[in-house]
């Protein structure tokens, strides 16, 4: 079965799903379904992604799995969120780069759990305040 596209070939805006169907018993539903955050990321991000939780998102271990170098993983990881940051709520306040880079380098060294960074990085409370 191919992905999911998440992208319009012809003009390059997000697609929507439109139908959802059972290959068990054939029932479909229609309507208007969005893909989620992880939904407008591109293959190479997903494997990424799939690649982190795998490894309880500790960098050391996807740098050896991956075979990438620490910072690219880092380059990486920050292109990802930006992508799904942009999916949020625009009001919604983030957290500046230099606090990303401070979480993310608390979860590769131990220091934070992926539950706390991903709250971090929600910007729901920040490294200061724990």
């Amino acid at each position: 079965m191919n992905p999911v596209p998440t992208t319009c070939p012809v003009c390059h805006e997000k697609l929507t799903v439109r139908k959802l169907q059972c290959r068990n018993c054939d029932t479909s539903i229609e309507g208007h379904f969005e893909l989620g955050l992880l939904g407008n990321l591109n293959p190479d991000q997903l494997i990424f992604i799939e690649t982190f939780i795998r490894c309880e998102g500790k960098l050391n271990r996807v740098e050896k799995v991956l075979g990438m170098s620490y910072p690219t993983l880092r380059a990486r990881l920050t292109e990802i969120i930006r992508t799904m940051d942009s999916q949020v709520d625009p009001e919604r306040e983030l957290v500046s780069d230099e606090e990303r880079h401070r979480i993310l380098d608390d979860l590769a060294n131990g220091r934070i759990s992926s539950a706390e960074a991903a709250r971090f990085l929600e910007g729901e409370s920040s490294l200061t305040e724990a």
